[in-house]
């Protein structure tokens, strides 16, 4: 049976709409994302839905309330976790939100990231993949598909609808 670990991955936009929010992840010796650039987000709570999860977990990452997100898509992560657990993600684009952000978290530093220079950045080696679909504007859903082994993806896959 496939039980995947359940998750949300909010990417904040400024509000002139040209930076996104990220978290610098340099705090946690051991973690599994440790040096690497990431949207806001986590697991889900059995109480909540994915609207919900996404809510508080970039109001626990960022002190700020998103209320306005946009699903921009999905991501299957078979293997991602660092004992091979699989993963999927709800990414979510929010440009609407109240408060300012934290500068960090106990995971990070949070910065605001031009968009023109993400793919510069030191993300995960398959956010190159589905990144791109999450600011292209076009609103019709991507449903991707990425197994993982070691820490790398093996290929990559999406549907839009």
């Amino acid at each position: 049976m496939y039980s995947p670990i359940l998750a949300t991955l909010g990417f904040v936009l400024s509000k002139d709409k040209e930076n996104v929010l990220l978290v610098h992840r340099n705090k946690r010796p051991g973690d599994q994302h440790l040096g690497k650039y990431n949207g806001l987000g986590g697991k889900m709570e059995a109480g909540e839905d994915v609207f919900a999860c996404m809510k508080r977990e970039i109001q626990e990452e960022a002190g700020i309330v998103c209320e306005k997100a946009e699903l921009r898509g999905t991501v299957n992560w078979p293997g991602f976790g660092p004992a091979g657990e699989h993963w999927f993600g709800f990414i979510f684009l929010i440009d609407c939100f109240q408060g300012e952000p934290w500068s960090a978290n106990e995971e990070g530093d949070l910065y605001w990231k031009p968009l023109t220079e993400l793919d510069t950045l030191p993300m995960w080696e398959g956010d190159k993949y589905f990144l791109p679909l999450v600011f292209d504007g076009n609103h019709k859903l991507f449903h991707g598909h990425m197994p993982y082994e070691n820490g790398h993806p093996l290929n990559w896959n999406y549907s839009r609808v």
